[in-house]
């Protein structure tokens, strides 16, 4: 939904904005379509050890008891699945543990973007969040997905299972997931609530039109994606206080806006919160009821292996992969015991283990377009979009 990046990439830039220290940036994957046609084994892959991730045990997952020889073809954010282009690879254990081979890997790095790719070409196995899994499912391009072939599925946080839920089927397997929590400069500003981030005239909000469900939230309605045409308006209102506000695209320009004093309080992942403050900046999260969003793997209708796909999604499961990938991306993992080592401290800046702070999470739907009664009719996604390049243009 929001913003994902390989994390070292900030860092380094926050580092060298900050304190004028010298840091090596992780290298951010530049190309969006990846063709990977490796051998069976790692033993002949091109990868240097220092590119390959330890395998752990294999997977088993219980699709099928034989090893198969198909190809997949996928579509992920930067940094979900990375093959070695980008310094770190956990791609090529899973073709050498499986058999199986990945014939396409293409990252975007965009909700848009990927729902653009979507329309492009048929994929396997595809890791969408709120705003492009809504369309697939109604649209009938992915599959419900049986649970029981998804090796370790119940390891994955139960709260975050119930998210991929639709008309009581599962449409996905959590993957890595987000807050918008409002993070400030405690030197100078001391805010309230979250109005504040509303009224400052030193603010920023990342540029995406579900942004409205967090102004919603803010003015204390109590299901911020489904709104009526007069709560969105009310969400447009308090939006509007702001006309000259920064709405960042790369995580990178809010770091620097914090750097040089440009902006005081902003709304973004737990993860620039512990990048600003080892930065040397006294930055903290405002106590308040916030919005987050999942990013799930997804099954096609019309994957050509079915097994394949499965062995991915359990792959996509197990706890190595999980910390692997949210490390690199500065993201929460769906599966709790990936939080061990560095990632620790990322975990818990998101709650991983945290049942009452995740309660205090709304995760983000599409925009339905209607409601149950008594509400009526609520605006949709369409309606949201328009009203929102209004806003930042």
């Amino acid at each position: 939904m929001r913003h994902r990046i390989p994390v070292m990439a900030i860092a380094g830039v926050a580092c060298m904005a900050m304190t004028g220290c010298a840091a090596s940036a992780g290298a951010a994957r530049t190309t969006t379509s990846v063709r990977v046609t490796p051998t069976a084994g790692p033993a002949s892959t091109s990868a240097t050890p220092s590119q390959r991730s330890t395998p752990t045990s294999p997977p088993t997952p219980s699709a099928s008891p034989v090893q198969s020889d198909g190809t997949l073809q996928i579509l992920t954010y930067k940094g979900y699945a990375e093959s070695g282009g980008a310094g770190t690879n956990w791609v090529t254990d899973f073709e050498g543990t499986t058999g199986c081979r990945i014939a396409r890997l293409d990252v975007v790095q965009t909700a848009q973007e990927m729902q653009a790719k979507v329309g492009e070409r048929a994929y396997d196995v595809i890791s969408a969040g709120p705003e492009v899994a809504a369309g697939l499912i109604a649209a009938n391009q992915v599959q419900p997905i049986d649970t029981a072939k998804v090796t370790g599925y119940d390891e994955l946080t139960e709260h975050l299972r119930e998210q991929t839920k639709t008309g009581g089927k599962v449409y996905g397997v959590p993957y890595l997931w987000g807050v918008n929590e409002i993070i400030y400069d405690a030197a100078k500003v001391k805010p309230r609530d979250a109005l504040d981030l509303y009224d400052s005239q030193r603010s920023a909000l990342p540029d995406s039109p579900l942004g409205v469900a967090d102004a919603a939230l803010a003015g204390k309605v109590a299901d911020p994606f489904e709104l009526t045409t007069a709560q969105l308006d009310e969400a447009v209102k308090l939006l509007s206080r702001n006309k000259h506000r920064l709405y960042w695209k790369e995580p990178i320009s809010l770091v620097r806006a914090f750097a040089t004093g440009k902006v005081d309080i902003a709304q973004a992942t737990p993860y620039f919160r512990l990048l600003l403050r080892k930065a040397g900046k006294d930055v903290k999260a405002l106590d308040v009821p916030t919005t987050g969003w999942v990013d799930s793997w997804m099954l096609s209708t019309n994957t050509a292996s079915l097994d394949c796909a499965y062995r991915w999604l359990s792959w996509t499961v197990t706890s190595k992969t999980q910390h692997d990938a949210a490390a690199w991306v500065g993201l929460a993992p769906a599966n709790p015991k990936a939080c061990k080592k560095e990632l620790r401290r990322i975990c818990d800046a998101y709650g991983v283990d945290d049942e009452q702070k995740l309660e205090k999470v709304t995760f983000a739907v599409r925009p339905p377009g209607d409601c149950k009664p008594p509400k009526g009719e609520c605006t949709d996604y369409a309606t949201w979009i328009e009203r929102w390049r209004e806003l930042v243009s």
